[in-house]
């Protein structure tokens, strides 16, 4: 077996827990991998498994601190959050062995599974319309979690799955109350990282299940860029190889020939790509093996041993290390030297293999993650669905073929930042949705704005003529809309690049559900439809179809404690309160903390994806901060050698003025810019502020609608200064906002100018908030109507 793996599959495992956290007797051993994580297993021959699960891989962690008391019948011991009790030597049972929460008295008993999981994720969203079942998260309403490891295969000596030879209990208990951050973290210690994602993987990516030739996919990559539109991914669907082969082979949906009718010469269209800024990825359904129509079968078929002139196929065996070895070497490799940059793995034959135990999802995930980054150089990573726990090392996921309808993308923001309670953070969904459904234009803008504010924006759909994704075959609204926030994505980079960083080092995931940040406070699990952003933003987008009386979407929105302002037109937010929010098509609810510092590239090119010339940072204040933003080459693993830059930007707040420095960078200089500069937008404050630059009063542009003051300087290692008595004073035109809305409605006239200043007195006149409140209240008008204005005057009031 191990002559055929090769060495970037040998892992450097630390399976075993240290000594000193390990308790163990005839039939138990009992393992304190930190404090808050407990590794129970009982076996009745006193046989247990020490090498790495399928999921957890370094057990050897440094021993928490433990008091122990123990006699020949009961053994305690205690951890800084923990207390475990257990009879020595009986079968685990609720009688003989629990675990008490220390801080919150909540205790476990064996056998007893939580009520209130917080949800994990799940393998796939194919077909699904609307929710599904999430499978088990490692955070609980209760404080613990238990996951039973028990029947996962595990690696032997040469790095390669086999099944368990002992059949015992082993189970993990993490403890963690709502320390849920803290539980992430230390379930990565134990499992793995998730390491840095390519630069591009970050941009728009643009796929479609369509026969598509390289001189119509020439075509529409041009078409993108003349309008404006960047995109960093171009994915190649299944018909990239030939699909209509003899019956007696089977059916085209596996294969590995390229079809030249489409494709007259791959290396070059590829080539291609990559000098429009554009990577590549084909599309593999690897369940039917190789087969004799291929042009690698006979290849591969010499080194199986099969007779190359029996045509009998290669079976695909996800088990077999020689298979294996042929497959990525005999069948991939050279697609990849002709210029494939990554795999979509579009595995959806089951979990059965000739293993027993084994998923061939799991293991297609692990093994194309680690061939892609054999040489040591390439930033490897799938593009599959979730293959269970340990998937977060695998990113990025591929949720499916989903149906169009509002309810599928009404779920997609729980079901991504949800996630991250099993570590999972880079979800990449079929924007605009797969199949069957409506296809509507106003449904495909919001999916792109939520796309945008989601970890990987695919814009995706299948076959057929009616099928459209591109954003100029939508209505000019929606057109214009898309084009907005695609080019807004690009814009992102240089932060949401910074957060794959984070995801790295702190394994905190991109996208977060609101308890994360607010686990006290009950509203942070009401409210599941909204999540973080980051660590400067939250998000709750409108995922439903606008009224057709308003022509607005509503939404109901909880801002957290503190203060608040709309990312986009700087409009400020008093927190711990409820906001009714009306949006037209091209507004989504995008809200920075106070002292948010939110890094941004100018586009100065399409498809412009690295680092920029031209750094943007988008501050907002209300609370000082401090951000630091993460570069490198963007593509390589010379990041691991240290050469990457951190440069450091710090905001000092308070009511009247603001002093914002952007430090010198720090490290390897030459993978940024030589002569960046920086446009420095305070977002959220009056018109009429003093400037300082260095200490000299400096110039700056002013933009009412978005309330934004900038400054543009050609050098880091600078400070400005932006003063006001009041500094976020903003002039609230109620009456304005009351007019556009009622304008807007689709209500008759005489409802209309009940509004006007000789009717009920609620535009043009001196009337206070409260009086013209009660005044809507008793007006004749239709109830959607009414309650819109009414969020309008609410909304001023909370000021």
């Amino acid at each position: 077996m191990e002559t055929y793996i090769e060495k970037h599959f040998k892992m450097d495992f630390k399976p075993m827990a240290n000594e000193g956290a390990v308790f163990q007797g005839a039939c138990y051993r009992i393992a304190f991998l930190t404090s808050r994580i407990v590794r129970l297993e009982y076996s009745l021959t006193g046989c247990f498994e020490d090498r790495p699960s399928q999921t957890f891989w370094y057990r050897e962690q440094e021993v928490p601190a433990l008091s122990v008391k123990e006699d020949e019948h009961i053994l305690e011991v205690v951890t800084d959050h923990l207390r475990l009790k257990y009879l020595k030597e009986q079968p685990f049972s609720g009688d003989t062995l629990s675990i008490e929460l220390k801080y919150s008295c909540q205790i476990w008993r064996y056998g007893t599974e939580e009520q209130t999981n917080l949800g994990g994720t799940a393998r796939t969203l194919d077909a699904v319309d609307g929710a599904l079942k999430l499978e088990k998260g490692l955070n609980s309403r209760e404080g613990y979690v238990i996951i039973d490891d028990s029947k996962s295969l595990v690696f032997n000596e040469a790095s390669w799955l086999e099944p368990r030879t002992t059949n015992s209990t082993d189970l993990y208990f993490f403890g963690y109350g709502t320390a849920y951050k803290e539980c992430i973290a230390d379930y990565c210690k134990l499992t793995g990282r998730t390491q840095l994602l390519p630069r591009y993987a970050l941009g728009n990516w643009w796929s479609r299940y369509w026969e598509y030739s390289d001189t119509e996919l020439e075509g529409l990559m041009n078409r993108f860029e003349s309008e404006g539109i960047p995109l960093s991914v171009c994915i190649i669907d299944m018909d990239w190889h030939n699909v209509n082969i003899d019956p007696k082979y089977g059916s085209g949906w596996t294969g590995y020939t390229w079809n030249k009718n489409l494709f007259k010469d791959p290396k070059a269209f590829m080539t291609w790509l990559h000098d429009k800024g554009l990577r590549t990825s084909l599309n593999l359904h690897p369940a039917d093996g190789i087969r004799g129509h291929e042009d690698c079968y006979e290849s591969v078929a010499k080194y199986m041993g099969v007779d190359v002139s029996s045509e009998q196929p290669v079976p695909f065996d996800i088990s077999s290390p020689k298979f294996m070895k042929a497959y990525f070497e005999k069948v991939h490799h050279p697609l990849e030297d002709e210029g494939v940059d990554f795999w979509w793995i579009d595995w959806q034959q089951g979990t059965n293999s000739s293993m027993k135990g084994l998923d061939p999802l799991y293991f297609l995930n692990h093994l194309h993650y680690y061939d892609l980054g054999r040489d040591g150089s390439k930033r490897p990573f799938t593009f599959s669905r979730w293959p269970g726990l340990g998937g977060h090392r695998y990113p990025i996921g591929f949720s499916g073929d989903t149906v169009v309808t509002w309810d599928s993308l009404a779920y997609q923001p729980y079901f991504t930042s949800t996630a991250a309670n099993v570590a999972y953070g880079w979800w990449s969904h079929d924007i605009g949705g797969h199949f069957m459904g409506i296809d509507d234009s106003e449904l495909y803008a919001r999916w792109v704005q939520y796309g945008v504010f989601s970890p990987i924006n695919r814009l995706h759909t299948s076959k057929g003529i009616f099928n459209r994704r591109e954003p100029w075959r939508h209505s000019h609204e929606a057109y214009e809309v898309a084009k907005s926030f695609l080019n807004l994505r690009h814009q992102l980079v240089p932060y949401i690049y910074t957060m794959s960083y984070r995801n790295m080092t702190e394994s905190l995931p991109f996208i977060t559900p609101m308890y994360f940040e607010h686990p006290h406070d009950g509203k942070a699990y009401e409210y599941k439809d909204q999540y973080y952003y980051g660590s400067e933003l939250m998000v709750a987008p409108f995922t439903a179809p606008r009224s057709k009386v308003l022509n607005r979407t509503f939404k109901e929105v909880w801002l957290p404690r503190g203060q608040w302002f709309d990312f986009f037109t700087g409009e400020a937010y008093r927190g711990d309160n409820i906001y009714a929010m009306y949006g037209k098509l091209e507004e989504i609810p995008v809200f920075a903390k106070a002292g948010a510092i939110v890094p941004m590239a100018k586009l100065e090119q399409t498809n412009q994806i690295d680092n920029p010339v031209h750094l943007e940072l988008v501050v907002f204040g209300g609370a000082s901060n401090s951000f630091t933003m993460y570069e490198d080459d963007g593509i390589s693993r010379e990041y691991e050698a240290g050469h990457s830059v951190l440069t450091t930007f710090d905001l000092e707040a308070s009511d009247t003025k603001l002093i914002f420095k952007i430090n010198e960078p720090v490290g390897d200089l030459n993978v940024i810019p030589v002569n960046r500069q920086y446009t420095v937008k305070f977002r959220g404050v009056a018109s009429d502020c003093e400037c300082f630059l260095n200490g000299e009063e400096s110039d700056f542009n002013y933009d009412v609608v978005t309330r934004t003051l900038s400054v543009t300087v050609d050098s880091a290692d600078s400070i400005i200064e932006v003063r006001h008595q009041d500094l976020y004073h903003q002039e609230i035109d109620v009456d304005q906002l009351i007019f556009e809305l009622v304008q807007d409605a689709t209500i008759i006239m005489d409802e209309k100018q009940r509004f006007e200043h000789w009717s009920y007195g609620i535009l043009g006149t001196n009337l206070s908030l409260e009086e013209k409140m009660m005044r809507v209240l008793a007006m004749p008008v239709n109830d959607e109507v009414r309650r819109a204005v009414l969020a309008i005057l609410t909304k001023a009031l909370m000021k």
